[in-house]
């Protein structure tokens, strides 16, 4: 049994005491409520008990392009960071997951490594068409395309006639298309520069393009009657449409990510291109708008994109550095610092980044603390701040866009199925499940 003065949980946050047996939580009751003949019982006094958090996002790279990160130090990262399951994405790692024998392959490699449990996307690409199918019932939890290059040769990107042909399939058998939305073409209208200053680069990845491509992919939606799920939102220029969308009763979700909502265009320094990704980090009244936005509904989740790479592809020329925010380990923090500074709580941070990406994935066995789910848990003190140090990170690289914050959030012990993964800075050995769909 574990108890805390604060847990939260679908009806809000309140002393309680949760029974688990069998790595199910059996039930959630009164603070001092008797304790069965023979069980354990761990109180964690006024530290926050929560959901282990439910990250859709994440670039593990393994096998393949493992000295990018790989399944141990990933699962090791989010374990620390209070995430007790991860979807991984279906590129940057080789071979891509976008048959059924390369989703083998990628569970094979990671079935020993997983300190938490893990699912897997399918990957949708101009010529596999016909594999998408064969996926979904092999167990992906729906299929990612590009409408622009993806940065890696071995995953194109869809045209307007791919796009429809994919996103037909697909509501064909009742799956789930995940969108990195530019549009390649304002992409190529946009001008080119290369160099070291943020704000020259921000320039090449302008609103427009997110804005384009999002109306567009709406449409074919609306149009097909498709479910789709947008990507790493960043342009707050988006949200009318998506509003609007949601509105008419179009399939549309959206997510967007901690480097949005908590990093700033304006305090990106000439070079540092651990602040690069794509879409880019815009401005902070473009942030508030997205804040605005997460607080209305307009847009559903907060996921990482965790997307890192070696230290070398990180130059100091924001054209050719590699694009991506290393964040599993730093995201609930990053995200809470924000969120309690903006008047948002505990329940509402969970709600963005467990039981909505739960929901988001079918995952119905996690993402809240409630009877008959999983007894995945992370144990927070709130109230406790850090400076973040690479050095402490648990990412094999350790390159951060937050290196030298100050976060608010420390997550103190992490649970899967009802046993303690993480305590003290120790981790147990792998005890993470693989995760299909259709189980």
């Amino acid at each position: 049994m574990l108890r805390s003065t604060r847990v939260v949980t679908p009806e809000g946050t309140r002393a309680a005491s949760v029974a688990v047996f069998g790595g199910k939580i059996v039930t959630v009751g009164a603070y001092d409520a008797p304790v069965p003949d023979g069980a354990r019982v761990e109180d964690f006094g006024d530290h926050v008990l929560l959901p282990g958090l439910v990250d859709t996002h994440v670039h593990v790279n393994d096998p393949g392009r493992t000295e990018w990160e790989g399944f141990w130090t990933a699962t090791r990262a989010a374990a620390a960071g209070g995430i007790t399951t991860l979807v991984d994405m279906p590129l940057n790692s080789l071979p891509p997951t976008t048959t059924v024998d390369n989703l083998r392959t990628k569970q094979e490699v990671a079935r020993s490594k997983a300190h938490i449990d893990v699912g897997f996307w399918g990957g949708a690409l101009p010529d596999n068409v016909a594999d998408l199918k064969p996926l979904h019932d092999a167990g992906v939890y729906g299929f990612k395309c590009f409408l622009s290059p993806s940065g890696v040769e071995e995953f194109p990107e869809l045209n307007q006639d791919q796009l429809a042909a994919s996103m037909a399939e697909i509501t064909g058998f009742g799956g789930l298309l995940i969108v990195h939305a530019e549009d390649p073409h304002e992409l190529d209208a946009a001008p080119h520069k290369s160099g070291p200053k943020y704000a020259d680069y921000l320039q090449t990845r302008p609103r427009i393009s997110e804005d384009t491509a999002i109306e567009g992919l709406i449409a074919v939606a609306k149009r097909i009657g498709a479910r789709i799920h947008v990507l790493h939102l960043s342009s707050s220029d988006a949200l009318p449409l998506i509003a609007a969308a949601k509105r008419e009763d179009v399939k549309v979700t959206v997510e967007t990510c901690p480097h949005y909502l908590t990093l700033t265009a304006e305090e990106v320094p000439d070079g540092a291109s651990e602040f690069k990704c794509c879409p880019p980090i815009r401005e902070a009244g473009n942030q508030d708008l997205l804040w605005e936005a997460l607080a209305d509904g307009t847009i559903d989740c907060v996921v990482t994109d965790h997307s890192p790479s070696t230290a070398d592809l990180k130059t100091d020329d924001f054209a050719t550095a590699w694009g991506g925010i290393s964040g599993l380990q730093l995201s609930l923090p990053a995200v809470w610092t924000e969120a309690r500074r903006r008047g948002h709580t505990l329940d509402d941070v969970v709600r963005w980044m467990s039981t909505r990406t739960a929901q988001l994935v079918g995952l119905d066995q996690k993402g809240a603390i409630e009877a008959g789910r999983d007894a995945d848990f992370a144990v927070l003190a709130p109230d406790e701040t850090f400076t973040v140090d690479p050095a402490e990170l648990q990412h094999r690289n350790r390159v951060t866009a937050y290196a030298g914050k100050t976060l608010s959030g420390v997550v103190k012990s992490t649970w899967l199925r009802g046993e303690r993964i993480l305590h003290g800075g120790e981790f147990t050995e792998p005890a993470g499940r693989l995760l299909e769909r259709n189980n």
